[in-house]
């Protein structure tokens, strides 16, 4: 059985978590938030939260034991940037996106 948890509109670009997000997938639900809490890094702690909730997910909903599971696969897609400017000289702008993310997690007990 499959166990998603969801975390949207994260406010970190998404390149800083793909390389963590690529480092937990396989790994058991035990060894991944150690990962993630041993990493001092802002995207460390959004993908340990998220791992979090999908392992409160799989126990209270689908009622399976924590020893079991596995992360199957931990996505962070694009979500919408948030668009602002930085003012130059001469009256020009130069133009700033402050990226959001939003980070998938979905466990497994295969």
């Amino acid at each position: 059985m499959e166990v998603v948890a969801t975390t949207k509109y994260a406010r970190i670009a998404p390149g800083k978590l793909r390389d963590l997000a690529r480092r937990i997938t396989g790994l058991s639900v035990n060894e991944a938030l150690q990962v993630t809490g041993f990493n001092p890094r802002k995207g460390a702690f959004l993908l340990g939260k998220t791992l979090k909730s999908a392992v409160a997910n799989a126990e209270n909903n689908a009622k399976l034991s924590v020893d079991a599971l596995r992360v199957k696969e931990a996505v962070v897609d694009e979500g919408p940037a948030l668009k602002r400017y930085w003012p130059r000289a001469r009256g020009m702008v130069s133009h700033i996106r402050r990226r959001t993310s939003h980070i998938r997690v979905t466990l497994t007990d295969r």
